[in-house]
């Protein structure tokens, strides 16, 4: 299968594969183009399948990463997705191969990808890049696993900041949420949940990164979107407005009448 490189000359003509299919998801989308443009200069590259579909990956020297992680001279893989149409075709694959390539040709040590324990939403497949060779390095709480493909048995292992090992912040009490325009997904939610938590009397911190240099500073290893209650991570799933309220439910922040 065709692949496409994305960059700066076709972004605006190029359909983004991760983008919402509705109306409501215009102004994500447009946020996810600018920050795509931005990082462009930094050394970001976005390949994605002849497909109109969530057919992709994205990756960028780990210096840049928005990621709290240590992982000087790897390539990091911001976003890796195949949808369930096109699985089982080898175009994951294909597209990893195309990283891999790059990441030699650029005399890197590796590759460097956020991951899981076990497979969960808006998180590369571990199970796929352990077939593919890629290794455990380092864990973080609460089920975050930073996984790595070595192109140098000798090089030093990537790792995650101090800062994002334990999965909490300072704000304890209320929610927080904070997110980047990373993904299109974002725009449109974060502000849903922010009008709940408002109508609830609940208090609501929402946080943008808006530079790497924030983003590598995080309190939790996903910076694309966390969300906090009372201090603790409870999520990196962008939730609906019906999943946030049970979660509000749960934790007993109930409507004020």
């Amino acid at each position: 299968m065709k692949i496409i490189t994305v960059n700066s000359s076709n972004l605006d003509k190029e359909h983004i594969c991760c983008s919402l299919s509705d109306k409501k998801g215009e102004n994500g989308v447009a946020s996810k183009k600018t920050w795509l443009k931005e990082r462009f200069e930094e050394g970001l590259v976005f390949k994605k399948a002849d497909v109109r579909g969530k057919v992709f990956i994205e990756y960028i020297p780990a210096e840049k990463a928005w990621c709290p992680i240590d992982a000087e001279g790897y390539l990091f893989i911001n976003c890796f997705w195949v949808s369930g149409q096109y699985k089982g075709q080898g175009i994951g694959g294909q597209l990893l191969e195309e990283c891999i390539k790059d990441g030699r040709e650029q005399n890197k040590k590796g590759i460097a990808v956020l991951s899981s324990k076990k497979k969960m939403p808006f998180l590369s497949d571990p199970k796929f890049l352990k077939y593919k060779g890629f290794e455990v390095c380092d864990t973080a709480k609460p089920y975050y696993e930073l996984l790595c493909l070595r192109f140098d048995e000798t090089a030093p292992l990537p790792k995650f900041k101090d800062c994002a090992k334990e999965a909490k912040t300072g704000d304890n009490e209320g929610v927080a949420l904070y997110y980047s325009h990373q993904c299109p997904f974002t725009e449109k939610y974060t502000h849903l949940l922010e009008q709940i938590a408002k109508d609830r009397a609940v208090p609501f911190i929402l946080k943008r990164y808006t530079t790497a240099e924030e983003a590598q500073k995080a309190p939790v290893a996903s910076t694309t979107y966390s969300l906090f209650v009372n201090g603790e991570f409870m999520t990196n799933e962008i939730l609906t407005e019906d999943k946030f309220i049970k979660l509000l439910d749960e934790k007993c922040l109930i409507r004020k009448y």
